[in-house]
């Protein structure tokens, strides 16, 4: 008797607004940032502070998400245990002194 994680896949639509909306983001900041009257050494730490942004957001996406993997995995490691000791154990059994 285990017990399965409710599961949610994505929906097609979900992931096509996530990417699209993504993209749109990212294009919208690229440009007002192309777009800046200020000197190219600012334009150029912009982009970079930007790019920056982008993938310190991915790695936290990843960590969040191995983190919520290994406490599922743990969860049903502990929930095996627990069945193998309620499926040995016998109430009426009585100890041999």
């Amino acid at each position: 008797m285990t017990t399965k994680p409710a599961s949610t896949p994505t929906s097609g639509a979900f992931y096509v607004q996530a990417v699209l909306s993504f993209g749109l983001s990212l294009t919208a900041v690229a440009i007002g940032v192309v777009f800046l009257p200020v000197d190219g050494w600012v334009r150029a730490f912009l982009g970079i502070a930007m790019l920056y942004t982008v993938t310190s957001a991915f790695t936290l996406a990843k960590v969040i998400r191995d983190r919520q993997e290994d406490t599922y995995i743990s969860s049903r490691v502990d929930r095996a245990r627990l069945d193998k000791l309620l499926a040995e154990h016998d109430p009426f059994k009585l100890d041999a002194a």
